[in-house]
């Protein structure tokens, strides 16, 4: 008899009005997720029925700059709908003008377009990846591993997103990207919960 057990495709949205652009997204995440479902559209009011035809997404990478949209008003509008789909922005503007924004309006990395293929590839992987690269346990083990509990402490020791990608020898986008991770992993929201929540379950020595 067939095997009737098939692995879920998953659903990944590409919302860019510039068609190079988004079609090299597109390319990008085609090869990070073979087989998977890549939807394009360029304005986030197709959205709605494009998730009703394709399905909820598994991943958004969005523009900030659409005819319908400008700013961080796509991303609140996204995560409202969907608040556990993993966001990424990627946008033309630089980080120092439009990051801080976004990520409080929800958005889990901004990518500035002119980081290249290559780390761009990269941050969407590592949000993509089922491991984030930092050895995740199984989810019958309740502990941290050795890595996640190495962010702890360095951001316990205050250090940026810059510095501890350099400790670590990683970009700066997965750095944020970890830290997402790790911040869903404890069900907390920001550096200060997540100290906060190592020390108050011993995570770190005081």
């Amino acid at each position: 008899m067939p095997d009737t057990k098939t692995t879920p495709k998953s659903t990944l949205y590409v919302i860019d009005d510039h068609p190079l652009m988004r079609e090299a997204v597109v390319m990008l995440l085609r090869r990070l997720r073979p087989g998977s479902n890549v939807v394009e559209l360029d304005r986030i009011g197709s959205f709605e029925a494009a998730v009703r035809q394709h399905g909820n997404p598994d991943l958004i990478c969005l523009d900030l700059k659409l005819p319908d949209t400008t700013g961080s008003s796509g991303v609140h509008e996204l995560k409202k709908r969907f608040p556990e789909t993993p966001l990424a922005v990627l946008s033309a503007s630089p980080a120092a003008d439009a990051e801080e924004s976004c990520i409080e309006a929800g958005a889990d990395i901004y990518i500035e377009k002119s980081s290249g293929a290559q780390e761009i590839g990269n941050a969407l992987r590592a949000l993509l990846s089922a491991d984030g690269g930092f050895e995740e346990l199984s989810p019958s083990d309740n502990k941290l591993s050795k890595r996640q509990k190495q962010l702890i402490v360095m951001l316990d020791r205050g250090m940026s997103n810059r510095e501890i990608a350099d400790e670590l020898g990683i970009s700066e986008h997965t750095v944020k990207v970890h830290l997402w991770r790790l911040f869903r992993r404890l069900g907390v929201k920001s550096r200060t919960q997540t100290i906060h929540y190592a020390r108050t379950h011993g995570m770190l020595v005081s």
